[in-house]
């Protein structure tokens, strides 16, 4: 198992278990997780967990679709910033000569 792997299962592992400490079910905290994806985003909605320790499952199902929304944003933000980078660094040096193409 590489790093990578360990810490996303350990990750994984503690939102399960922060998940049981609340009496939700265990597969709960695997389909939570894999829809995270990141360890990141799943020691987020850990910390959610600890801190506001919600009673219903639509509370954490809401919380987790937050956590996935804001990280869909990030992505998209950044991927404007990367496109726009491109835009103005074309604009700043042209398109090049004709030789180039």
């Amino acid at each position: 198992m590489t790093p990578s792997q360990r810490e996303w299962a350990a990750a994984r592992d503690e939102l399960v278990s922060a998940l049981k400490e609340l009496g939700h079910p265990e597969e709960l905290g695997n389909a939570i997780a894999g829809n995270l994806g990141s360890p990141k985003a799943m020691h987020r909605m850990t910390s959610y967990l600890y801190h506001v320790k919600p009673r219903s499952v639509e509370l954490v199902v809401d919380e987790m679709l937050a956590i996935c929304s804001e990280i869909e944003a990030w992505k998209q933000k950044k991927e404007s910033e990367e496109a726009n980078a491109r835009y103005n660094e074309m604009l700043y040096y042209g398109l090049g000569t004709e030789d180039d193409f």
